[in-house]
């Protein structure tokens, strides 16, 4: 099961209590459907959960039941009888000869629960979230621009701030940021789905910052592994010529260790003098042994 179907499983395991709260949910639904006009209803969903959540919103806003149920894949609800969409058209407050456009109707959505029952049908019908392991996504599509013009409205009243765009003749409202999804789907009613998304952040936050450590330590022992060449270039250059045993005792020492542990970091060649030598002191040699290397 995907994400977006685990999310839609968890918003409809609440039961439908109200109904106030029934008609708004019911009425988002029908704004992000496939199809809803005078002539009929369509309703098309892949989720099971949602499928078997509709006949019972339906009967608790409209008192009501579907003409048709197919299954195969996807599926299709639908309602042909003109007197049942008549009755429809009624409860949530349009005409289906007068209303030019849909639109949504606020008066259904005047208490807190009704706004987010009407937003939860939104999302059931018209809405998807993408897996947060691989990306950050959530919308709601609608074929209705002034809908989703007034969604948006409803949902900057709410504190959120979705993004807009225009897909394939559809109105999207977007989230990218995982905060503004995690608040989303928590307001809705299912905080597991906002807690897979928070988990799914702090998981990729914690592998970033290991890459970037590892990335940070391969930096610098590729360093550490450069200078030690120079230096031991210059040690072997400082032998070829004869110039090695003519070297202070402490510069011949320094090039030894040097030459016995090519890997070795500045610290770690510091702590293998007697006394230890600090880093600056080990640098200082290093760089001296370069420069008689490098004159004539």
């Amino acid at each position: 099961m995907s994400f977006s179907s685990e999310a839609k499983a968890e918003l409809c395991r609440d039961f439908i209590d109200k109904k106030c709260c029934a008609l708004a949910e019911a009425c988002g639904v029908l704004l992000y459907c496939s199809g809803f006009g005078a002539d009929q209803l369509r309703l098309v969903t892949e989720s099971e959960a949602f499928a078997a959540r509709l006949p019972q919103l339906f009967r608790k806003a409209f008192k009501l039941d579907f003409d048709e149920v197919q299954e195969g894949g996807k599926f299709t609800f639908l309602i042909l009888d003109r007197s049942k969409i008549d009755r429809i058209f009624e409860a949530i407050g349009y005409s289906p000869v007068e209303s030019v456009s849909l639109h949504v109707n606020y008066g259904l959505l005047e208490k807190d629960c009704c706004r987010q029952a009407f937003l939860r049908g939104a999302f059931l019908s018209g809405g998807s979230v993408t897996d947060p392991e691989k990306r950050y996504h959530l919308e709601l599509a609608t074929n209705h621009h002034k809908v989703s013009r007034e969604t948006e409205s409803l949902l900057l009243d709410q504190g959120f701030s979705p993004k807009t765009t225009l897909r394939n003749g559809s109105s999207i409202l977007y989230f990218k940021q995982s905060e503004g999804i995690e608040d989303f789907l928590a307001f809705l009613g299912a905080p597991v789905a906002a807690m897979g998304v928070m988990e799914a952040k702090i998981e990729k936050d914690m592998k970033n910052k290991i890459n970037r450590i590892v990335n940070c330590d391969n930096a610098n022992t590729s360093k550490v592994v450069e200078a030690a060449q120079t230096q031991i270039a210059a040690i072997r250059a400082l032998r070829e010529r004869g110039r090695f045993e003519d070297l202070p005792e402490k510069l011949r020492r320094t090039a030894e260790l040097r030459e016995e542990n090519p890997e070795a970091t500045l610290a770690e060649l510091a702590e293998m003098f007697d006394p230890p030598l600090t880093k600056s002191a080990l640098n200082h040699r290093l760089r001296k042994l370069c420069e008689l290397a490098n004159e004539e």
